[in-house]
């Protein structure tokens, strides 16, 4: 469970991300507050970030595709070393907090089928808590989660808002295994 202090949100109580194109927070920057689609507009390359307050996912692609990774509040000088991006950052999406009970229900193979299970907290190892070899689809019902391809929540992931995702592969998922999950709690 991801948690910071309410006292950590930025001066006016916005969520707010910069990016910059060179290492160490130098070069041209971009600020938002929102989602953005399509940063390539705003930036050539993306060497550093600082998320001053709020919660964000990054992605790899524009549209909010591609790898993606999750940041809060805090300073990343040279992000490509810290998880292994190079410099095309295309896409950001500010994450909604939610107050509330989270629910997710997993399923074992696309479309809803096989086996199926619900969750309301976090899970550190989907195949051994549930002998469930695999999980291809999911329904999420509160909240915001995060879901893992290896145990203890590492490795790449997907973040999951409220809605229907029944085929896993179609959104650049083909061939991951997803073994953990945790939600995003109201604070971040």
């Amino acid at each position: 469970m991801l948690q910071v202090i309410k006292s950590d949100l930025g001066r006016d109580g916005i969520e707010k991300i910069i990016f910059y194109e060179d290492n160490n927070f130098q070069g041209r920057s971009y600020e938002t507050s929102s989602d953005c689609a399509d940063m390539s507009s705003h930036l050539s390359r993306c060497q550093s970030r600082r998320v001053e307050s709020g919660c964000f996912m990054v992605y790899d692609r524009p549209n909010y595709m591609g790898q993606q990774y999750f940041l809060r509040r805090g300073e990343y000088s040279d992000y490509q070393h810290w998880m292994g991006f190079d410099d095309s950052i295309r896409s950001c999406r500010m994450i909604l907090m939610h107050k509330g009970s989270y629910k997710i229900r997993i399923y074992e193979m696309e479309n809803f089928g096989g086996q199926m299970y619900e969750l309301m907290d976090d899970c550190e190892n989907i195949q051994d808590q549930y002998q469930m070899p695999d999980c291809q689809s999911c329904q999420v019902m509160d909240g915001h989660w995060l879901m893992y391809e290896q145990p203890l929540c590492r490795g790449r992931m997907i973040y999951l808002m409220p809605g229907e995702y029944s085929i896993f592969r179609e959104m650049g998922y083909d061939g991951m295994r997803f073994s953990s999950i945790r939600h995003i709690t109201d604070s971040c």
